[in-house]
């Protein structure tokens, strides 16, 4: 008798959490939850190039785990409009075959306005959600809550699966006296951990700080000290994003008698996108142009704009340089910088404000004075959050491998049993049940996936590499040409110097590299009938390279150009 095969019933079935970006990193977030034959994904963000990465203009997932299966994709859900959420969608959706975003009114502005860039992309299709929405999307029931960040209409994720339910938090903070909007909803939170949740994957960026991150109205009363004593302008930098703080600098600029210049494209765009949805509150005449802005005494103006983060060309770096069209720096001027510095731009941030401090009255940053709260929660909150979700397994998100780490030992603290907090980098595959949580040893590919002017993921390692070498050490070009039938240099080698010696002040460099050339050159097409001219260059880039590092100990590239006469 044939014993029968057992069927795997769908209540039976696993769920996977998946994250293609933003677990071992503080951007690039995608997160990918899989249950048998249905798929929802979380946010399709962006991470901005690091200083070994010449030429990139950023990162995106890498969604080859996806590709194969997106008749499977149910939806994507975006948390907010912040880039490192949203920045990957116009080069994802095509691949996946175009799946519905869903998403908060002003977030769907933002995603909406940032495809203007890519007119050659079609229009994303997105349909608007809000806290109170419920979504049936294959296995997944999903519902939202609403969390405080540092812009308006961010939200957490809640998906009901036959497996358990799954509170995903987005990048969130507790603030109980929030500007511009609502705080948390304490008592949701509760009634969700009361009704029994299998997985909590929550924000880690503030793992690393102890305590609670400050309100946003404590920041309010500290701006309005600055506009107390300005007595020139107020040049304001921050995230181009970060329409809290935006709100707050417009309505203190508003109290005191001063108009308000955007200066920035980003901050332009998403200023605008944000008035005409009602999420900025700015009175008639508030906004100026920079004809307005010239005529206007000095202590009657507010600028806000981009460039906290140091930027080459950012607004406030040409500012500094005195490259901005026409705005210079006065000695009456009071500079905030009003955002955190991003983990790898603390150099270009303080040379930038070395140069604000040689020509400005006043400089005002976070380290300095409390102008700046973080959208993310610190330790103590997001113990509370454990608290107050009760999950069963927990997973950091959103975060450095060491965030991760420190976060996962908080949740332990508040009460997560150590085999059950896991943490997940980026490819990694945790599947889990009612009964355990554990990593497969499949992998999603989860390799960096850069996007260079209109190419993407076209400019591989060997790439950087070679662009990092021509920074470093520079380019050595050498055209020889050679008698095809004798294998002779006729006539002397031109050669090409460009960031590895002057060629006026190294004569007597140039005329050995000549000599090795045109020595190179001869006695390897000696014997060789006829002529390998692939050989050929491979065999002069390598001796001419040698030579000049024993004489320079520098390692220019070496490209040779060979012409057969």
């Amino acid at each position: 008798m044939t014993p029968t095969k057992q069927i795997k019933r769908k209540g039976d079935l696993n769920l996977r959490f998946i994250p293609l970006g933003g677990c071992g990193e503080v951007t690039r977030s995608c997160y990918v939850y899989e249950y048998g034959d249905d798929i929802v994904i979380i946010d399709m963000g962006l991470q901005f190039p690091e200083e070994d990465m010449p030429g990139i203009d950023y990162i995106i997932p890498n969604i080859e785990y996806l590709r194969p299966k997106k008749k499977n994709i149910r939806g994507i859900i975006i948390t907010h409009g912040h880039l490192d959420h949203i920045g990957a969608i116009p080069h994802l959706l095509e691949p996946l075959g175009y799946p519905v975003l869903y998403t908060m009114p002003l977030t769907r502005g933002m995603i909406l306005k940032r495809q203007d860039d890519f007119k050659d992309y079609a229009k994303p299709k997105v349909q608007t959600i809000d806290e109170n929405s419920k979504l049936k999307l294959g296995a997944f029931d999903i519902e939202f809550l609403h969390v405080n960040h540092n812009i308006p209409d961010s939200l957490g994720v809640v998906l009901k699966t036959p497996a358990g339910t799954v509170v995903h938090t987005g990048d969130w903070k507790f603030d109980h006296t929030p500007v511009n909007e609502k705080p948390a909803d304490m008592a949701r939170l509760k009634s969700l951990g009361e009704a029994g949740v299998l997985l909590l994957v929550s924000d880690s960026t503030g793992a690393k700080d102890a305590g609670r991150t400050i309100s946003e109205s404590e920041i309010q009363k500290n701006l309005e000290e600055i506009f107390q004593k300005a007595d020139g302008r107020i040049i304001a930098a921050t995230f181009s994003s970060l329409l809290t703080r935006v709100q707050q600098l417009i309505w203190l600029s508003e109290q005191y008698g001063r108009k308000v210049l955007i200066e920035g494209y980003s901050m332009k765009s998403n200023v605008a996108v944000a008035q005409e949805l009602g999420y900025l509150k700015v009175q008639k005449g508030t906004f100026i142009t920079k004809e307005e802005f010239s005529k206007l005494p000095l202590n009657q103006v507010t600028v806000i704009c981009t460039g906290a983060q140091g930027e080459d060309r950012a607004v406030l770096m040409r500012i500094a340089n005195g490259e901005h069209k026409y705005i210079q720096v006065d000695p009456k001027d009071s500079i905030l910088f009003s955002s955190s510095v991003i983990p790898g731009n603390e150099a270009s941030v303080q040379r930038l404000k070395d140069i604000l401090y040689k020509k400005a009255g006043k400089i005002y940053h976070s380290e300095s004075m409390d102008i700046h709260a973080s959208g993310h929660a610190k330790g103590e909150d997001l113990k509370d959050m454990v608290r107050l979700i009760k999950p069963k397994y927990f997973i950091p998100m959103h975060g450095n491998y060491f965030m991760l780490r420190l976060h996962a030992e908080l949740a332990m603290e508040a009460g997560v049993k150590p085999a059950h907090a896991a943490i997940a980098e980026d490819g990694e595959i945790m599947e889990m049940s009612a009964e355990r949580i554990h990593k497969l040893k499949e992998k999603a590919p989860s390799n960096y996936i850069m996007v260079d002017g209109l190419g993407v993921g076209d400019v591989k390692e060997v790439v950087l590499r070679d662009r990092q070498m021509l920074s470093e050490d520079g380019i050595f070009v050498i055209i020889a040409v050679v008698d095809s039938a004798s294998g002779k240099v006729k006539g002397s080698p031109d050669i090409i110097s460009r960031g590895f010696v002057y060629l006026r002040e190294s004569k007597e460099l140039l005329s050995q590299a000549r000599h090795v050339i045109r020595k190179v050159i001869e006695e390897a097409t000696a014997e060789m009938h006829p002529i390998n001219w692939t050989f050929l260059r491979n065999e002069l880039r390598e001796e001419l390279g040698k030579f000049l590092f024993r004489k320079t100990e520098r390692r220019p590239m070496v490209l040779p150009v060979i012409i057969e006469v």
